[in-house]
């Protein structure tokens, strides 16, 4: 414990020193983006000169009130910038995508130092032993929340024979573990009225969630659709349940890398919304204000070539956001389920449930040849053994493996929901 403090203690500083130089978040934003065409690139491709004076804008037919206009099929191509520092700046969010991302890298670097570091010390163990002799949006949002709410309730009500999240396991045990204290006192009738407040408690954070996770969703389909039009020039062997619950973990983690290695890619064909409606816009017919290209309203989706840039960090935390919510819940399933990631034994877990030879309400803090120097520290110190006795026996690991085995694999479903709905809206409703 002590050394993940002073591990989290010197990132935090690392972070804070490290930020204006290196970042992390910036490096993944700073891609090629479209310039929108200046009022002389624009004059230039319709084939006339910029009028300078009164007479000539009068001849050009553009008055004080009357912006330049050229024609619809002139030769559009948008020219790209390198995305620097100080242009990131001007960013909408870019300041809270920047700490989101850096605090997630840093905090990732924090877990994976700590389970190096446990790694190390096992070994270290194992070594000495081996040498001795002797483990809009609103209503989207909303209809999704109730949507997903039905969801959560259907996959609770599903038994555990199908789904295998161990959460009724988790639940029995936690009840099993807090039968002998509540028992004496008269209140082992709460025991169903907590395992359904734990539920419909889960279902709550489940719709919540969902509700959170769509708009990423259809963000992530848009950008994949995008990402694909752009680039279009083993034997399962048997394991054991151990090894199996591995292979998932090690199977979310290497998909949570995959689609951090596509950021760049997903938030370019983003980008190329801008040259998309260019292309567009030579199919038309007529003139069109320079005004109106250089804020031009893109296809079905109303943002603006100016904008697009603009908004790209939001569009960045909602690509990153759903992906390091799962890769940091399953290191949570790992840690808190006591799993392992398959490079050494571990020991079965053991319920922490209270030893029915030793009660916490009897058992001594303090030992009967030392009396207490301070009136009632005995019973202040027996009351505090007995809460810590109930927190244990409430944090079980079944209870937290199950807890965070749905948690993940809600997520992971929330994703996949929403970013099928997306793929459908984007290739068949909004392209109508």
């Amino acid at each position: 414990m002590g050394v993940q403090v002073v591990v989290t203690l010197l990132a935090a500083s690392l972070m804070h020193k490290m930020a204006p130089h290196c970042s992390f978040a910036r490096w993944l934003l700073c891609n090629g983006r479209y310039k929108h065409p200046t009022d002389e690139e624009l004059c230039a491709l319709a084939g006339k000169q910029r009028p300078k004076g009164k007479r000539d804008r009068r001849t050009n037919g553009m008055t004080e009130d009357k912006p330049l206009s050229v024609p619809r099929d002139i030769d559009l191509r948008l020219d790209t910038s390198p995305i620097t520092a100080v242009d990131a700046l001007v960013l909408r969010y870019f300041l809270e995508y920047q700490w989101f991302v850096d605090f997630a890298v840093y905090a990732s670097a924090v877990y994976v130092f700590s389970e190096g570091y446990f790694c190390l010390v096992f070994f270290t163990v194992m070594r000495h032993y081996f040498r001795s002799e002797e483990g809009g949006e609103r209503s989207v949002c909303l209809s999704f929340a109730f949507l997903f709410l039905l969801l959560a309730m259907l996959a609770l009500v599903v038994r555990e024979e199908y789904l295998e999240f161990g959460l009724e396991a988790g639940l029995a045990a936690v009840a099993h573990n807090l039968e002998p204290i509540l028992k004496p006192r008269g209140w082992e009738w709460t025991l169903p009225l907590a395992k359904l407040a734990f539920k419909l408690g889960l279902v709550a954070l489940c719709s919540f969630l969902g509700a959170c996770l769509t708009f990423p969703g259809l963000r992530l389909a848009q950008t994949h659709l995008d990402a694909l039009r752009m680039a279009e020039d083993k034997p399962l062997t048997q394991l054991s349940a151990a090894s199996f619950d591995s292979a998932r973990l090690w199977a979310l983690v290497a998909l949570a890398l995959l689609r951090l290695a596509g950021t760049r890619q997903h938030l370019q064909a983003y980008l190329g919304l801008a040259p998309r409606w260019a292309r567009s816009i030579r199919r038309e017919a007529g003139r069109i204000p320079a005004l109106e290209i250089q804020r031009k309203v893109g296809i079905g989706v109303g943002i603006r070539i100016t904008r697009i840039y603009c908004y790209v960090s939001v569009v960045s935390l909602q690509y990153l956001g759903p992906i390091i919510l799962s890769l940091h819940c399953t290191l949570l399933l790992k840690t808190l389920g006591q799993h392992s990631w398959g490079l050494y034994p571990v020991s079965p877990a053991v319920s922490p449930a209270v030893s029915p030879a030793v009660s916490p309400a009897v058992s001594p803090a303090v030992s009967p040849a030392v009396s207490p120097a301070v009136p009632g520290a005995e019973d202040a110190q027996e009351a505090a053994q007995e809460i810590w006795a109930l927190l244990r026996c409430v944090c079980a690991p079944p209870l937290l493996r199950g807890l965070f085995s749905f948690l993940t694999w809600w997520v992971a479903a929330c994703q996949v929901v929403t970013s099928l709905f997306g793929l459908y809206f984007h290739r068949y409703l909004a392209a109508s």
